[in-house]
């Protein structure tokens, strides 16, 4: 990593937690950080993971973002990024959401793995498949601390790769040796009416590869996956900004389907 002063960093996430705590969306961060290093980006998740750690949060898994090529080129970058999962992120299915938890919410449909296994050895696609366990269909309530979602690599990785709330299906199918690439997604709204739609092969050309970078990106890091980790692979189809009092219900062949209710604004 370009070395950068502690200062910058502390800085960075001090701006970024404010904008949480406050729900009033930020200015960028990286002018605090000017390497445009995913890694400085790193640095200051490590600091806000610590320190939701320390007021009482416990991590539960991971998330996978930037899977879609797309997305990737626009922010020029030519790999995913991770962030970390919190228990109070947690929408149980059936649960009211309230979007005034978020500040910019968007939603959209991803498969969910539950590890049944560590992952700390050797890996392959074999190895990762085994500790892999069951697959649920989730969906993913993205949100930035950034205003207006001006985010470079570098915020979105600082901004906890742009995480807010997940809810997971009530399904679990165990992955073994399941082709993911051609697996279709549709989510729809409380009329029926389809907001985004897509494959497993939008999700850098397989869920099970990004499983695979996530598990040797969190293991080159000294950080192994661990067995009941929930592991968000990364979306399977465009999101969509969160309109307060709809339902959003997304169905995954061969997966299962998962709501997510949001309550009206008042």
């Amino acid at each position: 990593m370009t070395h950068i002063d502690s200062t910058r960093i502390e800085n960075a996430a001090a701006r970024l937690d404010q904008a949480r705590r406050h729900r009033i969306p930020c200015a960028p961060v990286r002018d605090l950080l000017p390497s445009r290093d995913p890694a400085t980006g790193y640095a200051v998740q490590q600091v806000l993971t610590a320190s939701r750690i320390a007021g009482g949060a416990h991590p539960v898994g991971h998330k996978i973002g930037l899977t879609a090529p797309s997305v990737q080129q626009q922010l020029g970058v030519d790999q995913p990024d991770f962030g970390v999962l919190f228990d109070d992120m947690v929408c149980l299915q059936g649960q009211v959401i309230d979007s005034r938890r978020l500040l910019q919410p968007r939603i959209e449909a991803e498969v969910a793995f539950v590890l049944s296994g560590d992952l700390d050895g050797p890996l392959d696609e074999t190895t990762v498949r085994k500790a892999a366990g069951d697959m649920v269909a989730a969906l993913e309530i993205v949100d930035s601390r950034v205003a207006d979602w001006d985010i470079t690599i570098v915020d979105t990785v600082a901004d906890n790769a742009s995480s807010g709330l997940f809810v997971l299906g009530a399904e679990r199918i165990p992955l073994r040796d399941q082709d993911l690439r051609t697996i279709e997604m549709t989510m729809t709204d409380a009329r029926g009416q389809r907001l985004s739609s897509g494959t497993g092969s939008a999700c850098l050309g397989d869920p099970v590869a990004a499983l695979c970078w996530l598990a040797r990106t969190k293991q080159e890091l000294g950080e192994p996956l661990r067995a009941g980790d929930v592991v968000l692979s990364g979306a399977l189809g465009p999101m969509v900004p969160v309109v307060p009092g709809e339902t959003y219900t997304a169905t995954i062949t061969g997966i299962g389907r998962v709501v997510a209710e949001f309550a009206a604004r008042r």
